[in-house]
């Protein structure tokens, strides 16, 4: 579910070194309790994942044809992307961030891997439409346990950028996160041995 920002900008994040440029789209608290050594699964479990196995035949549609569109507008193109368009948030990263980004790689999604520290990983994604960045904290639950949260933050590429980021927002809140978000929550479960849960 969105939280309110402010549990992302209260918190002394080292992602708010590099992003004052960025807009922080929204904030999901994560369904993955845990301890306080259990962020390394949770960036991992979220690095492998793949938007078209998404839960939603909706949100799987969707996916594929921003994939085409996409293509067929050269959004993607590799000489559209890191260091090309714009410069990455990794040329700002100080030597003791930059150090960590080999932690993490992700297999699927069009991420790169900026930092990964004991409770904070970020990473970025770059094309003619957006320059994005994940960032993923774990944060106290206030019951002796811990969370995963997600914050998205944007800096959208001239007009075309802030068309596109106002076009999906609402598939983005109603059709792509909450079955994503469900499906983490699902796989966290399933990870701990938790038994499935059940719905009326």
């Amino acid at each position: 579910m969105t939280i309110p920002n402010t549990e992302h900008t209260s918190r002394p994040w080292r992602i708010h070194e590099f992003t004052d440029d960025f807009r922080l789209e929204d904030v999901w608290a994560l369904p993955t309790p845990g301890g306080p050594d259990d962020f390394p699964q949770l960036v991992q479990l979220i690095a492998s994942g793949d938007l078209s196995e998404n839960p939603s035949r909706v949100a799987r549609a969707l996916w594929a044809i921003r994939l085409k569109v996409g293509e067929l507008l050269g959004w993607d193109a590799e000489d559209t992307g890191h260091g090309r368009v714009r410069p990455t948030i990794r040329d700002r990263l100080p030597a003791d961030l930059r150090d960590t980004a080999s932690a993490q790689e992700f297999d699927t999604l069009p991420f790169t891997t900026l930092y990964m520290l004991d409770d904070e990983f970020a990473a970025e994604v770059a094309n003619r439409t957006v320059h994005g960045v994940m960032h993923i904290g774990w944060v106290p639950d206030g019951r002796g346990g811990y969370r995963g949260q997600m914050a998205v933050l944007v800096k959208p590429s001239g007009l075309l950028g802030s068309a596109y980021m106002a076009a999906i927002a609402p598939f983005r809140h109603l059709i792509v996160y909450p079955p994503m978000l469900r499906e983490i929550g699902r796989a966290w479960r399933a990870r701990a041995g938790d038994p499935p849960r059940t719905h009326a």
